[in-house]
């Protein structure tokens, strides 16, 4: 298949590694910053190639895991109500909350229905007026035009029965917070290419500047990852710090343009707590005040719902990149697909679903202590 088949070339992935062994001249510590790369890096193996040149850290990369367990609790609250059609992209029904997921409460009676596009839920709502339907809008910058579109065109049509729980967020402000992190040890980032494709890295620039530390751009096929990890060490070995892109065929500076504007129009940055890492300053989007009749969390009253993270979840310190998941002591134990303790297990970008399924048993040192 053409621009797929060409990056999965396993001559090209095999020259590339090549390369970063000889250019790297000690243990280089990066960051892949999106759960899909993170499942092509396992899966392929690519950290045991490149052993002993590059340890690849796993970052809160993956929007469905860093949503925070009180926004699940509230999604689960919404979607237990008899008058509320709750809708979501499937990657949210396994999710954990406090007392089951929304697949319990869909067996328990609610009516949570799984749509491709919020559009569709705005559908549904013009289709059913005596009933409250309300969508789950979680993810990065990616899927943010689409919620803002769903949105917008709610209220242009004038469908008072359909709101959106928000839970989105961004992702320079979490590069921003694990650079500050005392125990920080990521030396430069491969940053998202979905989320760039929309944003553009303009808004990189001034980290690279602040802190120093490059960032490229890169794609999630085997060759973009390798071509990334060779142009951030090589960046690295010659002493600079600047935003490159990898991921020519879709990333431009400027991202899309008209996509970034609807979005502002919609969306204001706030403050967003992060599963299992807690508040950060700007790193979410919420409704600007008048769109705010479109918000189910003021819309229902949810604000009060506050939960504490489960103790024995680590979900935290692996979004960070502080531990690998299999260092989880409940890692394969008591948290697996099956019973999980957080979204890290069972989201299609979490990193500790990709361990699980591709490389549970190997517990092998990082690159900085083998």
């Amino acid at each position: 298949m053409k621009y797929v088949s060409e990056y999965r070339d396993p001559e090209l992935a095999r020259s590339l590694i090549d390369r970063i062994l000889a250019t790297a001249s000690r243990p280089r510590v990066l960051m892949e910053v999106c759960g899909g790369q993170t499942h092509t890096i396992v899966r392929q193996g690519l950290q045991e190639l490149l052993r002993g040149a590059v340890d690849m850290i796993h970052g809160p990369g993956c929007p469905v895991c860093v949503t925070p367990l009180e926004q699940i609790d509230r999604a689960l609250h919404l979607a237990a109500r008899p008058d509320v059609i709750f809708t979501s992209f499937g990657d949210m029904l396994r999710v954990p909350g406090s007392d089951g997921d929304l697949l319990q409460v869909r067996a328990r009676g609610g009516e949570v229905r799984v749509v491709y596009s919020p559009l569709d839920a705005l559908e549904i709502a013009r289709a059913q007026p005596d009933r409250e339907v309300v969508f789950f809008a979680v993810g990065f910058e990616t899927t943010a035009p689409a919620n803002a579109m769903a949105v917008w065109r709610a209220r242009e049509l004038g469908v008072s029965n359909f709101s959106v729980l928000v839970s989105h967020v961004t992702v320079p402000p979490a590069i921003r917070a694990i650079l500050d992190a005392p125990d920080n040890r990521v030396e430069a980032f491969l940053a998202a290419g979905h989320v760039c494709t929309v944003m553009g890295w303009k808004e990189y620039e001034p980290l690279v500047e602040e802190y120093g530390v490059p960032i490229v751009v890169t794609g999630f096929e085997s060759v973009d990852i390798l071509e990334g990890i060779y142009m951030a060490i090589r960046q690295l070995e010659e002493g600079r710090a600047e935003v490159e892109n990898q991921y020519v065929r879709s990333v431009r500076r400027a991202g899309n343009e008209p996509a970034q504007e609807l979005v502002s129009k919609v969306f204001v940055p706030v403050d967003r707590k992060w599963r299992g890492i807690g508040e950060i300053p700007q790193s979410g989007l919420g409704l600007r005040e008048e769109f705010a009749a479109f918000d189910a969390e003021k819309r229902f009253q949810l604000e009060s719902i506050r939960t504490s993270e489960p103790e024995a979840c680590m979900a935290g310190d692996v979004l960070r990149g502080r531990i690998k998941p299999f260092e989880c002591p409940a890692f394969g134990d008591e948290c697996t697909p099956e019973r999980p303790l957080g979204a890290p297990m069972v989201s299609s970008e979490g990193a500790c679903a990709a361990y699980y399924n591709y490389a549970r048993f190997q517990q092998q040192p990082s690159a900085e202590t083998a």
